[in-house]
């Protein structure tokens, strides 16, 4: 679920993991909720859109697709932009051209005008939104950032049950075009959310120092496809995506297709986000805990199994009974990785690394994300048989499941791992290492088996910082930055 930001604020400044970054963390809530819940939300127009323009499934689906590519695309222009003007002025900015997009869109004539209001402008704005209030909720939070960042997740589905059922009504009551052009209005909420951000500011140092200073800025560190574990995440997060969005899409017009009344279909989505909004917070909370936290990126995988499955198992429907089951299992699994994907990374790559990580794994996602949902409607098109759809999206778990097995492999054995300035170990407190900014050496605690061993030495590399060289049957623990 953030873009390559890499104003980093303050060198120094700590997180304060409360306080005003409560404020931060509602406000991502609600950014997070327009961000995700939307391009879903949007579908209960569809029907509205195919009469008046006469197009099909694919034709509709490519403004959910185009929605996601601009929210997922556009990390590169988020860093150019946040790192000139701030988080701050860079989100009102995205809030209003969020609303601009869907007040435009009901004016529009044809679905390619369609494309470029609510695709396009409304999706960049939501983009300049999301991104960088996700970098200053991890910047306001560091030992509370799993609960945080699974308390922030969970603004998609609790938007998407509302946003579905009020798509729903505005259709019934003023068409898809006064449907738009109200939502318009809700999303000038963004720019509220907005004033929120307010950065960290610097304490002054005792005896007239000058105080933590800011480090210096760089557009993107490409030197994170050195990594492997980040190119094999970067890989299955792609491929992930490929499937993850087409169910949401076209789960209402799949149960429509049953003979389902629409109210009730939409209702469909308000199950998924109903379980969701437990889901993520409680995948939070858990990988939160001390000994679960170094083995996150396993509770990660698990998840993508188990949406795989779901997905698999959404196809066998073949009444409203079926369908409702099939969001339950797809909100708990949907819940889990939209909860711990960041949280993974960051384990994966260190803080340093991860506003310029996440910007180049949306970018990757974005490919996926624009031919998944129009790619399940031509399925459609072609058969019209809602099944096969279905199974297209549960078919990507093979080669993500083989990307993972090849990641787990290669974190066990030997290899080495990159300690950052403060790094702690996620296990347990008396787990330190001692590598810091300048330093040279220090030791680190990592397991074999049930036994810990400890004191084993860091070095520091002259240009890559301080490393560990692990020996052979030793398995490191995931470090996390305080």
């Amino acid at each position: 679920m953030g873009g390559a930001v890499v104003d980093d604020g303050p060198t120094g400044v700590k997180a304060p993991d409360g306080g005003w970054g409560w404020a931060v963390l509602f406000g991502c809530f609600v950014i997070t909720g327009f961000s995700y819940a939307f391009p879903k939300a949007v579908s209960v127009f569809f029907k509205g859109l195919m009469q008046e323009f006469g197009i099909g499934y694919s034709d509709t689906a490519w403004i959910s697709s185009i929605l996601l590519a601009m929210l997922y695309g556009t990390g590169p222009l988020c860093s150019v932009c946040v790192n000139r003007f701030g988080c701050r002025p860079v989100m009102l900015v995205g809030g209003l051209f969020a609303s601009l997009g869907m007040v435009a869109s009901s004016f529009c004539r044809s679905i390619i005008q369609v494309y470029l209001t609510t695709g396009v402008i409304t999706g960049l704005g939501l983009a300049l939104n999301f991104q960088p209030s996700l970098i200053m909720l991890n910047r306001y939070f560091s030992k509370r950032r799993p609960m945080a960042n699974g308390l922030a997740a969970a603004g998609s589905p609790v938007f998407l049950c509302a946003l579905s059922p009020l798509g729903q009504l505005l259709q019934d009551h003023y068409g898809w075009r006064g449907g738009f052009l109200i939502l318009g209005g809700l999303l000038l909420n963004c720019c509220v959310c907005a004033a929120l951000m307010r950065p960290l500011v610097a304490v002054a140092q005792p005896g007239g120092g000058s105080g933590p200073q800011r480090p210096s800025r760089h557009l993107l560190d490409l030197s994170v496809f050195r990594d492997r574990g980040f190119v094999l995440y970067a890989v299955a997060a792609s491929v992930m995506v490929l499937g993850l969005f087409v169910p949401p899409v076209f789960v209402v017009s799949y149960a429509k297709d049953l003979g389902v009344p629409d109210t009730k279909a939409a209702f469909l989505l308000t199950i998924l986000g109903f379980i969701d909004i437990f889901a993520r917070p409680a995948a939070g909370f858990v990988a939160g805990l001390g000994k679960v936290r170094p083995y996150s990126v396993y509770l990660f995988s698990f998840s993508m199994f188990f949406n795989g499955l779901a997905d698999l198992a959404g196809s066998t429907a073949g009444d409203y009974g079926g369908l409702v089951v099939f969001c339950i299992f797809f909100g708990i699994s949907y819940g889990m990785v939209g909860a711990l994907q960041f949280e993974v990374l960051m384990a994966i790559v260190g803080t340093h690394k991860f506003s310029s990580a996440i910007g180049l794994v949306l970018l990757m996602e974005a490919v996926a994300v624009l031919i998944g949902p129009p790619s399940g409607g031509k399925l459609l098109d072609a058969t019209h048989v809602y099944k096969y759809v279905f199974l297209l999206a549960g078919a990507e778990e093979v080669p993500r499941l083989a990307t993972l097995a090849i990641y787990f492999t290669n974190r066990t054995g030997s290899g080495r791992a990159t300690l950052g300035s403060g790094c702690q170990l996620s296990r347990s407190s008396p787990d330190q290492c001692f590598a810091g900014g300048g330093g040279g050496a220090g030791t680190v605690s990592f397991q074999s088996g049930s036994a810990v061993k400890p004191s084993l030495e860091v070095t520091r590399h002259p240009q890559q910082g301080p490393r560990l060289l692990v020996p052979n049957g030793l398995r490191p623990l995931l470090c996390s930055r305080t």
